[in-house]
């Protein structure tokens, strides 16, 4: 039994990483596929090209990044908080802010040019066929302006990724964030 206000399960373990027992084999045709979905995605949001993103998503696709405290005693590795969120977007929320950002929006104005690095990936098989649980970590350098200093963010992405007609769609992203005060001026942009 998960406890969804904490990433504690049952009081006992720590919710990380994969779920799921069922590993997909590095090297087979599922990884390399999955793994070569995550570059592109990556790829497209480096690029600022939102339509074609959008395209790798769900229509029922929840997205979240819950928050994350710095405790210590025995509650120490019960850092995320999954009833406060940085954000809570749906597909259409997602559309929303996709043509806000390649229309106008403030926050983007001149746009951030970005550098995604996704790493660490690892796949096993969903409860659910068709579906895969795949867990990344995720390193953003953003520049800003004409500031000499990056922004950096980093952070493990737990992703279900479903087969439809042959492509791999984003079905869930849950975005624990490393730093429990961010590095960002703001989350304009997509993790």
């Amino acid at each position: 039994m998960v406890n969804y206000a904490t990433a504690a399960v049952e009081k006992t373990g720590v919710m990380r990483g994969l779920v799921s027992t069922k590993r997909v084999p590095l090297g087979s045709e599922v990884y390399n596929r999955l793994l070569e979905t995550l570059y592109d995605e990556a790829a497209a949001l480096d690029e600022r090209r939102f339509d074609d993103w959008v395209a790798y998503l769900e229509k029922d696709l929840v997205y979240t990044a819950p928050l994350r405290l710095t405790r210590n005693g025995p509650n120490k590795d019960r850092d995320v908080v999954r009833t406060m969120k940085h954000f809570d977007e749906n597909y259409e929320s997602i559309l929303m802010r996709t043509g806000r950002l390649a229309k106008s929006a403030w926050a983007e104005d001149p746009p951030s040019r970005t550098r995604r690095f996704v790493t660490n990936v690892r796949v096993a098989q969903h409860d659910t066929s068709g579906e895969y649980e795949v867990v990344s970590y995720l390193y953003v350098e953003r520049s800003r302006f004409d500031n000499p200093h990056n922004e950096t963010i980093s952070a493990e992405r737990r992703d279900v990724w479903r087969l439809v007609d042959g492509a791999y769609k984003l079905a869930n992203r849950e975005i624990i964030v490393d730093q429990s005060t961010l590095g960002m001026s703001n989350f304009a942009i997509f993790l």
